[in-house]
């Protein structure tokens, strides 16, 4: 079945309930969040004088999302928006916000899309694998410098239990680390 262009027909009654005229059901405010986030376009109107109230149900699902802890808009942009009514400019306000979020929206799967590209179909799940063994090569060189090589009974009993390879690299990152300090040793005593 063909998906119609025409938006849905949505009906507010008297009552606060809106009506969904596509599908013959009640429907809530969620509902009707749920059909924007679906790409669903739609058209409130009263139910009894016929008027387009679709503009006032949308910015009251916006309401409602922004109470819900969800806050997408900066406390400076609603006290700037609050300040452009009664302005001169406006007129300009919402052409000019409708084109930035047009914008944004295009620009937004660019990103994704770069996202993709860069760091796979998990998107920073390879850079977080990434930061954890930079972390866990950070921790192992730092514990090389602890007065005697201690370490406390937790990051002992941690690792014991390490891989080998983690072992090995750790072990040849002591190697290395002699072999440094006996380079700098030769060449103080060349110095004395």
């Amino acid at each position: 079945m063909a998906k119609s262009n025409e938006p849905v027909t949505i009906k507010k009654y008297a009552n606060r309930r809106l009506y969904n005229t596509g599908t013959s059901t009640y429907v809530t405010l969620e509902d009707l969040a749920q059909m924007v986030k679906n790409g669903e376009d739609f058209v409130v109107y009263d139910a009894k004088s016929s008027e387009d109230i679709t503009h006032s149900v949308l910015t009251q699902i916006i309401f409602e999302q922004e109470g819900k802890g969800q806050s997408l808009l900066p406390i400076n942009f609603l006290r700037q928006i609050i300040r452009f009514y009664g302005d001169s400019m406006q007129m300009l306000v919402p052409k000019y916000l409708d084109m930035s979020i047009e914008n944004f929206t295009k620009e937004q799967v660019n990103m994704r899309e770069q996202f993709s590209k860069t760091f796979g179909v998990g998107g920073f799940g390879v850079m977080e694998d990434q930061v954890r063994r930079n972390m866990e090569i950070f921790d192992r060189t730092f514990k090389m410098f602890l007065p005697n090589g201690r370490v406390d009974e937790t990051q002992a009993g941690a690792a014991t239990t390490a891989p080998a390879a983690k072992s090995d690299d750790f072990d040849e990152l002591k190697r290395q680390v002699a072999d440094m300090q006996k380079r700098l040793d030769q060449l103080g005593d060349k110095k004395g």
